[in-house]
């Protein structure tokens, strides 16, 4: 197998915010609309993430993660993921959730899961997807319908899996389904008998993250395909998953924001309206202030996230719902600004503000719904308070 190093000589290793905002801009930046046309990433900037280190860097250095012994912290995985995100929502989606499964396994696997999957996760080698979502069930997790049984000592998955965020391309699938007693996560690699992929085309947002469904049918799987025990994973393991996912997607939002602010601040250096540049007059002014304001605020929340996961406290949850809910809201908000100052440049393909409007819809629905978010914090804000 030709190794990536040789695939993408020289390729800037990325381990902070200032390198992974010089990969962005130098590979991601000025394709990224030509991804949203294409409908995906090509395998050259694939190749370039796992040469630059992107894919799982808070894994351990010995395990294929980051340069550091102990793997990035999460609050610059954060800054990391921001950038990112600034760049492309969908390769930034390609992230997520390869980060969410590599964790999960890392987290709740077996010694000899581990052993398997964690280094190849790690390096890139094998990329990964995160399947919950189904036809009938979307942020409500009680609602799957996708069922394995035991057999033979091993298990027999069925079920139908929708959304998939690099369903396409992934060579791995944690899939989450209903056993006889709770929802258990299985590990499936993609050419398991039983297992069939059909692209989604043509999405709103984040048109490139080659979203498919994924039908499993009769699929045949080992005693060692069932990640954290029997009756544990409804709880700890999606949650805890999920957790992460929201944290990245609450990050991506946060690039969007300052994506539509370096768009507007650029274009309204430039374009002139009754011969005032757009950016002498006070409305513009305005928008322009309220995106600087709710970037650095959207950011402030995102690093507390950060911080009190690396802290390993239990308030990282409520945090990571507030920055989400936050951060995907004031990128709607704003990436909708950002097509009216642009005007009828805004709805064309020649200004990246379209497709972060578009993108920035989806980031209010995914990981858990504007809804569901604002439900969940009010009732943890609830609790705190009584």
């Amino acid at each position: 197998m030709t190794t990536l190093a040789e695939t993408a000589p020289g390729t800037l290793q990325v381990t902070d915010r200032k390198s992974a905002r010089a990969f962005v801009d130098t590979h991601i930046v000025p394709y990224a609309d030509a991804y949203d046309r294409q409908g995906r990433v090509p395998e050259e900037l694939l190749e370039r993430m796992t040469a630059a280190g992107l894919w799982a860097p808070f894994l351990p250095r010995d395990t294929g993660g980051g340069e550091m012994d102990g793997g990035m912290d999460l609050v610059t995985l954060g800054e990391v993921h921001e950038e990112v995100g600034r760049g492309c929502s969908s390769v930034r989606s390609l992230l997520t959730v390869h980060t969410m499964v590599s964790w999960a396994v890392q987290r709740w696997g077996s010694p000899a899961q581990r052993e398997q999957w964690v280094p190849a996760l790690g390096r890139g080698d094998v990329l990964a997807a995160f399947c919950l979502s189904e036809p009938g069930a979307g942020s409500d997790a009680s609602g799957i319908a996708s069922n394995v049984v035991e057999k033979n000592g091993g298990w027999v998955l069925n079920g139908v899996k929708k959304w998939i965020t690099n369903g396409q391309r992934a060579d791995l699938f944690l899939v989450f389904a209903r056993t006889a007693t709770s929802i258990g996560a299985f590990l499936v690699p993609r050419d398991s008998p039983g297992v069939e992929v059909t692209p989604i085309e043509d999405m709103l947002g984040t048109r490139a993250s080659m979203i498919a469904e994924i039908s499993f049918r009769d699929v045949a799987l080992g005693p060692d395909a069932l990640l954290g025990p029997s009756g544990f994973t409804a709880g700890m393991v999606l949650t805890g998953t999920l957790d992460l996912g929201r944290y990245s997607v609450a990050t991506g939002s946060v690039g969007i924001i300052q994506a539509a602010l370096e768009a507007c601040a650029a274009y309204a250096s430039r374009r002139t309206v009754g011969g005032s540049l757009l950016k002498d007059l006070p409305l513009i002014q305005a928008k322009l202030s309220d995106m600087v304001t709710d970037a650095r605020a959207a950011r402030l929340l995102v690093a507390e996230a950060g911080r009190l996961k690396d802290a390993g406290e239990a308030s990282t949850i409520m945090a990571t719902w507030v920055a989400k809910y936050f951060a995907s809201t004031a990128a709607a908000r704003h990436a909708s600004e950002a097509v009216q100052i642009h005007g009828a440049n805004g709805c064309g393909h020649d200004y990246p503000v379209a497709r972060l409007y578009r993108d920035a819809k989806v980031m209010e629905i995914i990981e858990g719904s504007n809804e569901i978010q604002r439900v969940t914090i009010a009732s943890q804000a609830e609790r705190e308070i009584i």
